[in-house]
């Protein structure tokens, strides 16, 4: 490994003398773009960034501090590294651009990893105490920074960790930053989800899932698109209870009347008893059905990413809101109205994980996770949830066991288990700060912001 060393460094001095350091986010007078491996070992040699440093006297291995950014405890010192990457190569400009924390990082990273004479020695970012990565110089023989900086890119992909990671951050950086204008794929046209495919956002070829092997962060499993959440489904006509029923499939979930419209649609079909069944006023019994009736193709509900998306295919109107379990709040009007002609976002995961950890340090309501919908009248605001003729409620049960979790909290050392209630998921046994740090990681992922500029 000293040859290798004295190997790269033999063209460092002509790198360096090309290389002028601004501070810490210096940039080449040369080019217009600085090569992240003498960048970074200009870096590392002048010390100037907290935590960035040589870990061995043949300077093979180095350092680099991964602290989450939505940690108490962190400083800016902490991502100074990704900030001056992102200075160095022109995508942040002080006082000009937005910070972006998830983003740099992810930049860095991808930077790093596309390099093959360069790997991943230790992975201690989950460390509660001193989350760092050490990285390390492999590939002896190359003679200078050029030969290390043309060499073929391996686009992250040395190691099946690496792959896994480059996969979800490319997709939930799509998903989070650049969504597409008219939401998710067309419910009507688009097919079922291929369950043994993943499709990556920027390429056509799809990627086999058996060989993403398990996510490092056992929450990474909510993103996952062949993970099918479990919905928890109750119907009330009336304030009624009629109907309960929990069901966990893939794709589209459509709730519909007894009388099943189109068979053609896809998704599958939760129906909803006939009123006749339950209730002995005839006048509530034949506006439930017109109500039941004018579902038509039914409210269609599915997952797509972080976010929860619902559309209706019939004439009954829909509103929604997002409430507490046991009952809606009728004190405010609903968050929307269903769309009918296109697809809706009714509930986002990344505030959702942001405000449990709030939760969890004290400082913040329990997060809501039960979606309401009001079928065929308005919102009762202001009015009794129970004299409207159908309201259905959706948990999905994955988020009822995160907030469970929370509140099972307490000291650091005691062990608690979860189960998510998705597909493929096994119960998993946390201690306090190892959950934390899982919801911290699963935020970071979603590139939600939620410290300084949301």
């Amino acid at each position: 490994m000293i040859v290798a060393r004295e190997a790269v460094f033999s063209g460092e001095r002509e790198a360096q003398r090309k290389l002028t350091v601004a501070g810490a986010g210096g940039r080449t007078m040369a080019t217009s773009k600085p090569r992240i491996l003498p960048w970074l070992v200009s870096q590392l040699d002048h010390g100037q960034l907290e935590g960035v440093a040589w870990v061995n006297e043949s300077r093979t291995r180095f350092r680099i501090p991964w602290k989450h950014g939505l940690r108490q405890d962190a400083q800016q010192e902490d991502f100074g590294i990704f900030q001056a990457w992102a200075e160095a190569t022109g995508a942040y400009t002080p006082g000009k651009d937005k910070p972006d924390l998830p983003t740099w990082k992810r930049n860095f990273r991808s930077a790093l990893n596309r390099k093959e004479g360069v790997r991943l020695a230790v992975d201690q970012s989950k460390d509660p105490h001193d989350p760092h990565k050490i990285y390390e110089f492999v590939t002896p023989g190359f003679g200078d920074f050029s030969q290390w900086d043309t060499s073929p890119e391996t686009s992250g992909r040395g190691s099946t960790s690496d792959i896994q990671e480059d996969i979800l951050d490319e997709l939930l950086g799509n998903m989070a930053l650049a969504p597409l204008p008219d939401g998710p794929s067309g419910l009507t046209v688009a097919p079922e989800p291929c369950p043994q495919l993943l499709l990556s956002p920027r390429s056509d070829n799809p990627v086999p899932c058996s060989n993403l092997g398990a996510p490092e962060n056992p929450l990474r499993q909510l993103l996952v698109p062949e993970e099918a959440w479990e919905f928890e489904v109750t119907a009330f006509y009336r304030g009624r209870q009629v109907f309960q029923q929990t069901i966990s499939r893939p794709g589209v979930l459509r709730l519909v009347g007894p009388e099943v419209g189109d068979k053609t649609l896809p998704g599958w079909p939760i129906t909803l008893p006939d009123p006749g069944v339950s209730l002995t006023d005839r006048g509530v019994m034949g506006y439930v059905r017109r109500v039941l009736h004018c579902l038509g193709g039914g409210l269609a509900l599915w997952r797509a990413g972080q976010q929860l998306w619902a559309q209706r295919l019939g004439h009954s109107h829909t509103y929604w809101a997002v409430g507490e379990e046991l009952l809606p709040d009728s004190g405010h009007g609903p968050d929307g109205e269903v769309p009918k002609d296109k697809e809706g976002s009714v509930f986002d995961l990344g505030p959702f994980v942001a405000d449990l950890i709030t939760f969890i340090e004290g400082s913040g309501r329990s997060p809501r996770y039960t979606l309401w919908f009001c079928v065929g009248e308005s919102w009762p605001q202001d009015q009794p949830w129970i004299k409207r003729l159908v309201m259905v409620k959706v948990v999905p049960t994955c988020l009822r066991a995160l907030l469970d979790m929370a509140r099972l909290g307490g000291a650091s050392s005691l062990e608690n288990t979860v189960d998510l209630h998705i597909s493929n998921s096994q119960p998993l046994s946390l201690t306090s700060d190892q959950y934390k740090a899982y919801l911290q990681d699963l935020v970071e992922d979603m590139d939600f912001q939620v410290t300084g500029e949301a």
